[in-house]
């Protein structure tokens, strides 16, 4: 029997684009169901009755929930293509950065935004963020923080290589720039390249023209 993988997505999302990443990796079929946020579905709100929110897999009428808990189900689900490292070590050092990223960098970064950069403190505080993640990419020496090819971290930091960029352009507020964050700028350019990655960002002008609308020029 096929299995039968269903996608409930927000096709602007970065959290949706990192379950797509990890399908498009895995060279995994499914059936993209996008959703209108502000009516959302049945289905949506029955599978994923607590946070009501994107993005939710279904395996075979089980849902999964969560972008990072998808993309480990995945990998475990389907070995082909790997996108957490093997050694137990270095796969608990993935998740950790994986972590950092959604708990400490991307709500920084938002904040910036949602704030129109009026608060010293909430810049600093992202740029402190980013150097961490900066500081990482310098010790490993390598293009992705997978190494020589992308894995759970790179997917994770989707947000930071892609969104952010649109982000800065629609407030015209730059705070990646190459001479302050090289490694992250080479990083971001390689990441984006990826055609497994680049085949499931979402269209630059959609994504501008969304993000100029929700934040306007700060």
């Amino acid at each position: 029997m096929a299995d039968e993988v269903t996608l409930y997505a927000d096709g602007r999302s970065p959290f949706v684009c990192r379950v797509k990443i990890a399908l498009n990796m895995k060279g995994i079929k499914y059936k993209n169901m996008e959703e209108d946020l502000q009516n959302k579905s049945g289905a949506l709100l029955n599978y994923n009755p607590v946070h009501k929110k994107v993005p939710v897999l279904v395996h075979n009428g089980n849902p999964i929930l969560e972008s990072l808990v998808i993309v480990e189900y995945l990998d475990n689900v389907w070995e082909r293509v790997p996108i957490l490292p093997q050694d137990p070590y270095e796969k608990a050092a993935a998740r950790f950065w994986a972590k950092f990223i959604d708990d400490k960098c991307i709500p920084a970064l938002y904040k910036v935004f949602s704030s129109k950069g009026e608060e010293e403190q909430v810049i600093t505080e992202a740029c402190e963020q980013l150097q961490i993640l900066e500081d990482e990419l310098e010790l490993k020496g390598k293009k992705f923080f997978g190494g020589d090819n992308i894995n759970l971290v790179d997917i994770a930091a989707d947000f930071i290589a892609y969104w952010l960029q649109l982000l800065e352009e629609a407030t015209e507020m730059k705070l990646v720039t190459r001479s302050k964050f090289p490694k992250i700028t080479e990083w971001a350019e390689g990441f984006v390249n990826c055609q497994v990655v680049k085949e499931m960002l979402p269209p630059r002008a959609i994504m501008l023209a969304y993000y100029k609308n929700r934040f306007g020029k700060i």
